[in-house]
């Protein structure tokens, strides 16, 4: 299935239905007085999270949303029947927006939360309302208001506790295939992947995490270059990126740390949450290196680099270093969230 992480909807609510004017006629009831009825209320249009969605593609095809109107009211004081909600599925970790103001409408992240994107309208008002002491034969009522009409934009950020970063075939696909159930492409070619998959990584029988798998970012993507740019957003929800980096790049031009370098760069031009996420360094492809070579050149690159946080030197090929890579991202999410319930109980008052 294609992936598609942005669409732009039309959503309409349904109006309110009118209010009803009509006199109780009986027999032997000679003043039998007002009793139209009121009118049903408009259908609202709600986004709901579901997971077995992971895609937008389904609003690519369906563009408008359109709730039921409430239907008028009757004689015998009887109200118009409700429009019908409309509950469009999406997959969690989408953003909506109103795409007319810009204004942020919110984010579904959970299994079924359901987001009201347009309010349905309200009931219209029957002649039975308006009756008084002094008004004993209204012939007035209201009509419904209108349903809210809006354009909505819809942005996915793929949910993923890691994320991988790098230059394309740098490794990260086969990484993914060497630590995960996930199996994205993988060619000896740039820009193999052109677009995010998930895959999950099982520490042991009871404990796993979810790993992003994100297009290649070459020199210019926070401006719009290659194909990293359009997918950047997606690592802004990973607790942990993994920036992988090819000891022998498959660019010759461009060794291991001026292309790890162009990769950081551009991480900082995007800014925001995405530049303060926690890093860990990736040394892929040491299977290429002379075994008595690999942790001198892996430190050079280290050394050249700066690089003052976790550094694994692993092969995707035949897995070396895997395992203990799965296992500190393990532990260092599992304390992550040891963290956040400890200041969440920290922070509710007594």
């Amino acid at each position: 299935m294609k992936f598609v992480d942005e669409a732009s909807v039309r959503a309409e609510a349904g109006n309110g239905g009118k209010g009803h004017v009509s006199f109780r006629r009986e027999k032997y009831i000679p003043f039998g007085g007002p009793d139209g009825g009121d009118g049903g209320d408009g259908g609202s249009v709600y986004l709901q999270g579901t997971g077995a969605l992971n895609t937008l593609i389904d609003l690519r095809f369906n563009r408008l949303l359109r709730a039921e109107h409430g239907e008028k009211g009757r004689s015998k004081d009887c109200t118009g029947k409700g429009g019908d909600d409309l509950v469009v599925p999406v997959p969690l970790g989408t953003i909506v927006y109103d795409d007319g103001t810009d204004e942020l409408i919110g984010d579904v992240v959970k299994e079924g939360q359901r987001l009201l994107v347009a309010s349905g309208g309200f009931h219209g008002l029957g002649n039975a309302r308006y009756k008084s002491s002094t008004n004993r034969a209204p012939r007035q009522f209201s009509p419904g208001s209108a349903g809210e009409h809006r354009v909505l934009r819809l942005e996915l950020k793929v949910l993923a506790d890691v994320g991988t970063l790098g230059l394309p075939n740098a490794g990260k696909s086969s990484l993914i295939r060497a630590i995960s159930s996930a199996q994205p492409k993988v060619a000896n070619y740039p820009f193999t992947t052109l677009h995010p998959s998930l895959g999950v990584v099982r520490a042991d029988e009871l404990r796993s995490f979810v790993i992003a798998d994100i297009p290649g970012i070459i020199e210019g993507a926070a401006e719009g270059a290659g194909l990293g740019n359009l997918f950047l957003r997606h690592l802004a929800r990973n607790n942990l990126l993994l920036h992988v980096v090819d000891v022998q790049p498959y660019d010759s031009d461009q060794g291991p740390v001026a292309g790890a370098k162009a990769a950081i760069l551009e991480i900082e031009k995007w800014g925001g949450e995405l530049a303060k996420k926690t890093r860990w360094l990736v040394l892929n492809k040491i299977d290429l290196l002379p075994a008595d070579e690999v942790d001198q050149h892996c430190q050079m690159i280290v050394d050249e680099l700066a690089w003052e946080g976790p550094v694994f030197n692993v092969s995707a090929v035949n897995k070396s270093g895997t395992k203990a890579l799965v296992r500190a991202i393990m532990d260092y999410l599992e304390q992550q969230k040891a963290l956040e319930l400890e200041q969440l109980e920290t922070s509710q008052p007594e």
